[in-house]
């Protein structure tokens, strides 16, 4: 059998969560599968990467209308978007945890001889190579950033 595609689980899940009258994760759903036509119609099908980039994206925004809700003394709308975004983050592969990318990034900054500035690119990609959709580009160059500046 063929693998599942991320619409066909986004849809599965729809029509779960219609059935058991989710009201919150229904119009979530339904907000990611648009993105995720939109995307398809854009540039054709959208693979698991391509679809990983849409849930980050719409993890962030999430993010960014929580706090600017907070800003604005909007608790219960900030916290909807926070429930939103826990939706989204369940469509996310299992995340490495950073001891393991401190790890690998000191072991390859150290094996390739890497120096601050010019070795970052070297070792985001790297890392990015290693890790895939298991770790966020925000943590890989923090620790990146981390780790060449200790060296």
């Amino acid at each position: 059998m063929a693998t599942e595609t991320p619409q066909h689980r986004l849809e599965i899940d729809l029509r779960t969560a219609m059935k058991a009258g989710e009201k919150e994760r229904l119009s979530t759903l339904r907000m990611l599968l648009t993105e995720l036509n939109n995307e398809a119609i854009k540039s054709g099908e959208v693979d698991e990467a391509g679809f990983v980039v849409l849930v980050r994206r719409a993890m962030k925004q999430r993010d960014e209308a929580a706090e600017q809700f907070t800003k604005g003394d909007r608790a219960e709308l900030a916290a909807k978007e926070l429930r939103e975004r826990e939706i989204l983050s369940s469509y996310l592969p299992a995340q490495v945890d950073e001891a393991t990318i401190r790890a690998a990034a000191e072991e390859t900054a150290a094996a390739q001889g890497l120096a601050p500035g010019a070795g970052m690119g070297v070792l985001m990609k790297a890392l990015r190579e290693r890790f895939g959709a298991g770790a966020d580009g925000a943590t890989l160059s923090r620790i990146c950033k981390e780790v060449l500046a200790g060296r």
